[in-house]
């Protein structure tokens, strides 16, 4: 087998000495130049390729980001890309996750807010995805219109590490209810059961952690009310992040007039959120798929109006602002994945390649010519140097001077490893030095 590669070898450096006339040095030279960029665009070509499987954190099964990545998963399964899903507590924990390189996954919804302060530049944004309005449910005689009307109150305010108890508890501080009220850890599904059956006084919702169908069971509960935040401009202005949202009146049972009357809602928008080396390919796959599942019209958006470039604490990627600018790249938006996938690196990898490789070849054997004329040159300079004097009237005195000078320009010209396309010129410089020596042996004889 090492014998077969010698032959190969020497196949190749014979190719670089017959078909540019290089010598066998420089011939290897070129050989094992051509060997490593080829080398290196092979490996760029398996290298650059775009994984199969990409996993997104959502937040607790059933929940609205759980069902969003389902959504994304029915979508990438279709192009022949796997999503897997990982479950978690909601929006802080799969900051934490993204954040943490053995956090296992590469992608994850994130709730606004909870992204505010310093965040690692390991983290890029793919844009915003939807509103995501905080639902305050409570059992009250009466219509509460504050929030600091839950002080002493039993609440739910979400799980620990998600977005819902991180909102819940800023909004509640700022009325100050945070130390004035019970919190009761449960999952979104059972505080429903509890503020229906009397052992709750209010939850706070959001998709991040509850189901769109615990959340429209409560509204269609005859004992419990939506909170209608009527200081929502308020709430916007003092926390940046949060937009003001509206639930027209009967837009959720309209032959049931649910809800009997406009209701002001606030909250954040939800981001996806990468880590910084997620694959273009993927990047525009998810985008793709954000656009099948939050394209549509909602109850709390316009068609077309997500997903959207709305950067916030965490930069949008340059992959992102390009897919929002000019959509995917031609051979995606014309091929499947996998073949776009393969002419994409193939234009990547071999094309720069080729645009390397054919200059280098052909600058290799010029610069190597224009070296041994330059040592042809030189020796022609010596000679025609030593002829000139020759023809002095002195050169019959110094015969054999000029004939040991003529021997070492001789010695050194024999010497010269010359290839074949310069034997002309080489045996021509040969033919010149017997000339010489012949005028130093006339000009030697006495007149």
């Amino acid at each position: 087998m090492q014998a077969k590669r010698k032959t190969v070898w020497g196949r190749v450096q014979a190719l670089f000495m017959e078909t540019f006339g290089l010598s066998a040095g420089v011939s290897l030279v070129a050989s094992v130049l051509s060997g490593a960029v080829v080398v290196l665009a092979v490996f760029w070509f398996f290298h650059s390729a775009p994984p199969r499987t990409i996993t997104l954190t959502s937040g607790p099964p059933g929940s609205g980001f759980w069902q969003t990545a389902t959504n994304y998963q029915a979508i990438l399964k279709a192009k022949g890309v796997t999503l897997k899903i990982l479950t978690s507590e909601g929006s802080e924990q799969n900051l934490e996750r993204l954040e943490n390189p053995a956090g296992g996954a590469e992608i994850g919804m994130v709730q606004g807010g909870v992204t505010n302060g310093a965040i690692s530049n390991r983290l890029v944004s793919l844009g915003s995805l939807s509103f995501q309005p905080m639902m305050i449910f409570y059992r009250s005689a009466a219509p509460l219109q504050l929030l600091s009307q839950l002080k002493g109150k039993r609440l739910f305010i979400g799980p620990p590490g998600s977005g819902d108890r991180a909102l819940a508890l800023t909004l509640l501080k700022l009325n100050g209810v945070s130390n004035n009220a019970v919190f009761v850890d449960l999952d979104a599904a059972a505080a429903a059961k509890a503020l229906a059956g009397g052992a709750l006084d209010a939850i706070f919702l959001m998709g991040d952690s509850a189901s769109g169908d615990v959340m429209r069971e409560l509204l269609h509960s005859p004992d419990v009310h939506l909170f209608d935040v009527t200081q929502a401009d308020g709430y916007v202005r003092r926390i940046t992040y949060l937009s003001k949202l509206e639930m027209p009146k009967g837009s959720i049972d309209f032959g049931k007039d649910i809800p009997d009357h406009d209701i002001a809602l606030i909250g954040p928008t939800v981001e996806l959120v990468a880590r910084a080396g997620l694959h273009p390919a993927l990047s525009d796959l998810v985008l793709e798929a954000a656009q099948q599942v939050h394209g549509k019209a909602g109850l709390f958006r316009h068609a077309g109006e997500f997903p959207a470039p709305v950067e916030h604490d965490i930069p949008l990627s340059a992959d992102a602002l390009r897919f929002y600018k000019s959509g995917k790249g031609f051979f995606y938006r014309h091929l499947p994945f996998w073949l776009a996938s393969l002419l994409n690196r193939v234009l990547l990898a071999f094309v720069p390649m080729v645009v390397v490789l054919v200059p280098g070849l052909r600058l290799i054997p010029a610069i190597y010519r224009w070296r041994i004329q330059m040592l042809i040159f030189h020796w022609y300079r010596s000679l025609l140097a030593l002829e000139r004097e020759v023809q002095t009237p002195q050169s019959q005195a110094r015969p054999g001077e000029y004939l040991a000078r003529l021997d070492q320009i001789e010695g050194a010209v024999n010497n010269m490893k010359v290839p074949a396309s310069f034997a002309d010129q080489f045996y021509g410089l040969r033919g010149h030095i017997g000339f010489v020596r012949e005028r130093i042996l006339q000009a030697g004889k006495p007149a």
